[in-house]
Order: C-alpha cells, then sequence, then structure tokens
C-alpha cells in the first residue's frame, strides 16, 4: 500500500467569536493500531482509557470492515477514520476480527506493520459474559449449560457455539501468524485491565510507541459497577465510566458446567501461553 494518508483541503466555518477556524486540520490516515479482539475482553475499556492520550485518535464505531464490510472498499474505511496531525495515531477497534478467518489476509493487504492488540481474558468468564450480553437482547434463550454441550449426558462442548468458539484463543492466533509475526502483537489482559489499568494501560502506550502520559491520576474504581472508570477531566461535570451494558450480573451456572468448560479450555490456554509468550494463569 503506498499511499497511506491523503492531503485535505482546508475547508473554513465560522467559530463562536465569529472568526473563521479550520475544522479539517490533519489528514486521514489507515490505522496504525487496531484491537482486533476479542469481544467480552475489555476491548472498549481500553479503547476509552488510550483516547485519553492526546496523541492517539480513535473510531469511536466499530468499523467491521475486514469482516463484514470489506467489499465497499479501502476508500470506504479511511474516510470514516478521524483526522490526525503529524505523530498522532489512527486506531479502530472490532473485536470480531480476531475470529474472522479472512481477516489477516485482508489486514495485511492493506499494511502488514499493523500493530495489533488483543485484549484476552479468562474464557469460561468470558463465555458467561458473552451469554449474559446475547441474554439480554433475546430474553427467551435456552440456559447456558444447555447451550455449552453438543451432549450433556457424555459431556461434550459444542465448539460451534460462538459463545464457546470465541475462547479457544490459540486456534485463532494462529490463523493471525500465518501473515503476521509475533511481534506485531500486544496480549492485554483484561483481568489486569481491571485490576490494574494504568500499568496495562502503560504497557500499551510503550507497545505503541507513545509517551506513557496516561497513568494512576486518570482512574478510579467503581464499587458499584465494579470496574475502573475515568474521572472526569477538567471542564467536564462528571467522570466517565462505560455504559449499562458493560459490568452486568452474571447468571448462576452450576459448578460443575463450569469445571467441564475449564477443563475443556485448558489445553488451549496452554497452547495460547506458549504462542503468545504469557502465563495469564487462568487455571
Amino acid at each position: 500500500m503506498s499511499a497511506l494518508s491523503e492531503p485535505v483541503e482546508s475547508e473554513h466555518g465560522g467559530g463562536e467569536s465569529g472568526i473563521p477556524v479550520s475544522n479539517t486540520y490533519g489528514s486521514k490516515k489507515f490505522p496504525q493500531a487496531i484491537i482486533i479482539g476479542v469481544k467480552k475482553g475489555g476491548t472498549r475499556a481500553l479503547l476509552e482509557f488510550l483516547r485519553v492520550h492526546p496523541d492517539v485518535r480513535a473510531v469511536g464505531a466499530e468499523p467491521h470492515f475486514f469482516d463484514r464490510y470489506y467489499h465497499k472498499g479501502l476508500e470506504w474505511y479511511r474516510n470514516l477514520m478521524p483526522r490526525t496531525l503529524d505523530g498522532q495515531i489512527t486506531m479502530e477497534k472490532t473485536p470480531s476480527y480476531f475470529v474472522t478467518k479472512e481477516a489477516p489476509s485482508r489486514l495485511c493487504a492493506m499494511n502488514c506493520d499493523t500493530k495489533l492488540i488483543v485484549v484476552v481474558r479468562d474464557p469460561v468468564t468470558r463465555a458467561v459474559s458473552d451469554y449474559t450480553q446475547t441474554r439480554t437482547k433475546s430474553p427467551g434463550l435456552q440456559s447456558f449449560q444447555t447451550l455449552v454441550f453438543k451432549n450433556s449426558s457424555l459431556g461434550v462442548i459444542d465448539t460451534l457455539w460462538s459463545a464457546v468458539r470465541i475462547g479457544m484463543y490459540a486456534q485463532h492466533l494462529e490463523n493471525w501468524l500465518q501473515h503476521f509475526p509475533l511481534s506485531s502483537f500486544m496480549f492485554v489482559s483484561g483481568e489486569r485491565l481491571v485490576s490494574d489499568p494504568a500499568g496495562e494501560v502503560g504497557r500499551v502506550q510503550d507497545f505503541l510507541g507513545l509517551k506513557r502520559i496516561v497513568s494512576d491520576k486518570h482512574f478510579y474504581f467503581n464499587q458499584t459497577k465494579g470496574f475502573p472508570c475515568l474521572k472526569k477531566p477538567e471542564g467536564s461535570s462528571r467522570p466517565r465510566c462505560l455504559g449499562k451494558s458493560k459490568g452486568r450480573t452474571h447468571p448462576h451456572i452450576p459448578a460443575d458446567v463450569l469445571q467441564k468448560l475449564r477443563e475443556f479450555y485448558r489445553p488451549f490456554n496452554n497452547k495460547f501461553y506458549q504462542m503468545s509468550g504469557h502465563d495469564f494463569s487462568w487455571d
């Protein structure tokens, strides 16, 4: 890919003072870094924490370009991006990229040097969180224990159910490593994003080549929600917490069902620890 940015003609509009101001500084570039996964891992929290950094510009909504809208073409994709100045990083996040078979080759066709961030979380907890979100939208949904087994009497896990399949991280990473070197990836712990947001965001800032600006002073722990929130920026009336869809109460799931799922994931987890070079200690 040759031109990753375009020069922009200046358009002027009147500011509050009546003095013309430009709202088109900078140019739209393809993202240099993408949060590619995983769903219910903490991707929204990470993106919102990073957006505090003055050198990070990100799309708010998930573009879903490399999975759903690839047919619309690269110019369509670039036009979704915010304008950036020299030294700023363009980012987006679409967690379904990690589990989409075609996404790595498509992304590499755009730019094989893109930095890839994967937020992972204990796959058992992630599956329950995924189910909880789906049940909110479909109240008549069958129980978790009904959906998780292909054959409940034999305790065979249904690997085709997306809530289970997404957590088989090693399989998805294998697909990505066919197109990108391991050095392109940053693996973020969803658990540490809750327990030590500043530390985990600090590591991401290093990976992106950014000065460590987002730090402890930007966070406070919200006891009601059970996760960290951003302190209110100066000039704003209230702190920024993620919406009601985050921090939902999980339904009760029988311990033996969770144990079966934990045993199912163990070999995948161990392989993922080896491949990524990080032991997330989920067992």
